[in-house]
């Protein structure tokens, strides 16, 4: 009785000491999506709808793993954060290798922790960089010193069909699923939720939800791509799910 009188009331509690719910990633959670003007949005604009927690969406378009990192904003967010705070983290659009050119972007290949990768610089000099999973580990890490519970998320998917279902994911997915893992955090197939949402609604419908290429999506779409995480934080054994609103409870399950 206990249990469910303080389960009841962690709302209320969560209020009163200020818990906050961070959220790192690229164009595709982040404010006005690609950042361009173009009429796109992230659907870490829209999560905040669908819970009773106050959500600092501080997804920016263009950054990877490590971009983040090397920019300082994965420690703006490890500073910020006090004990009781979540941080949804969600990378892997842009971690992709660049090619002879680094980009500041890619990440070392592999899903190693040591292994690292030596990339040319546009002026000619050198830097040596790290996996997905190395840049992913720290940053949950620091946040778990905190006292912070991050939550790593996999990527959502481009709008790539094959056949009457969403393309295979790449393998940024399957590396946030080990970096979860590895560190004890709570783990969200994003892609997976969003791909049967998708497939739900059908290819012809969620075309419209890309207004200029296959990675952006209009507010509707970003919309559904946010009921999709909160269906999965349902599904998680996340403690944030219990700050889920009637709105986030009545998500479609697909």
């Amino acid at each position: 009785m206990l249990s469910l009188i303080i389960t009841a009331f962690l709302p209320f509690l969560s209020s009163a000491f200020g818990q906050t719910v961070y959220l790192a990633g690229d164009s595709t959670m982040a404010p006005n999506g690609d950042g361009a003007g173009t009429g796109t949005d992230g659907w870490g604009q829209y999560l905040g709808q669908y819970l009773t927690l106050p959500v600092s969406n501080q997804a920016i378009a263009g950054r990877s793993a490590r971009s983040f990192t090397d920019e300082g904003r994965f420690t703006t967010i490890i500073n910020d954060v006090v004990a009781g705070d979540f941080v949804i983290i969600e990378f892997g659009h842009n971690d992709g290798l660049s090619g002879d050119v680094d980009n500041g972007r890619e990440d070392a290949f592999g899903d190693s922790l040591t292994a690292t990768a030596t990339v040319t610089e546009t002026d000619g000099s050198t830097e040596v960089i790290h996996t997905f999973n190395y840049y992913m580990t720290n940053a949950v890490n620091s946040l778990k010193a905190k006292g912070a519970i991050p939550i790593v998320s996999a990527q959502t998917p481009d709008n790539i069909w094959d056949g009457d279902v969403m393309a295979a994911p790449p393998r940024f997915v399957p590396y946030a699923q080990e970096v979860a893992g590895n560190t004890s955090t709570t783990y969200i197939d994003h892609y997976d939720y969003v791909a049967q949402a998708y497939e739900a609604i059908g290819e012809t419908t969620v075309n419209t939800y890309y207004p200029i290429d296959h990675t952006h999506t209009s507010i509707t779409g970003a919309n559904v791509v946010a009921e999709a995480f909160v269906r999965g934080l349902l599904c998680s054994s996340s403690t944030l799910k219990n700050f889920v609103n009637s709105a986030g409870e009545a998500a479609p399950s697909e």
